[in-house]
């Protein structure tokens, strides 16, 4: 497969309308920093109608940005099925990736010491807080507000027995928390 990039008006870019990936203003302003400070590297995936398949996101910060035209790549061939099936996968596969703590924590603190604006990143402040020093957030608990509860644990044989014996506690005025081991 050639991959060609081509540039296309933001304008004449059509959404796929069923999207049912998520946005805020808040994330939108995240990407178009992204943009801002390291260009426009990933280009939009657009069909052979120059619908969006993967990149609304982008499209948006582009747009914010007041850009006129965007890298694409035109993705020809896909039937109907692997198109809207690419629109899921593409945002949900990211997501099924995770971090190793340290080793962020460690190039988090390099682009600090560099002086680079750690916000570009897209962790929210509490998260960075938390990574480069767990114990900064900590809520120190005063006497005062510290309670003690007592716990009983019930074992049930099944669920229809579960929702007994909690239905029963609740009517009672326990407190009550249902916990499947």
């Amino acid at each position: 497969m050639h991959l060609q990039i081509q540039y296309k008006e933001t304008a004449k870019l059509i959404p796929y309308v069923n999207n049912s990936r998520t946005h805020s203003d808040e994330q939108i302003k995240q990407v178009a920093s992204s943009i801002k400070e390291f260009g426009f590297t990933n280009p939009i995936l657009i069909d052979e109608t120059d619908g969006i398949i993967a990149g609304h996101g982008r499209l948006m910060a582009a747009q914010l940005l007041d850009m006129q035209e965007v890298p694409t790549i035109r993705l020809i061939g896909l039937t109907k099925a692997q198109a809207k099936a690419y629109v899921i996968a593409d945002n949900q596969l990211a997501l099924n990736s995770g971090w190793d703590l340290d080793k962020l924590k460690l190039e988090i603190l390099d682009l600090d010491d560099l002086s680079f604006n750690l916000e570009t990143l897209g962790f929210d402040d509490n998260f960075l807080t938390d990574l480069i020093d767990p114990l900064t957030n900590q809520v120190e608990l005063k006497e005062e507000t510290y309670s003690q509860v007592f716990n009983v644990v019930i074992n049930c044989d099944d669920e229809n027995n579960q929702e007994k014996v909690f239905n029963e506690l609740q009517e009672k005025g326990y407190q009550c928390q249902v916990q499947s081991l």
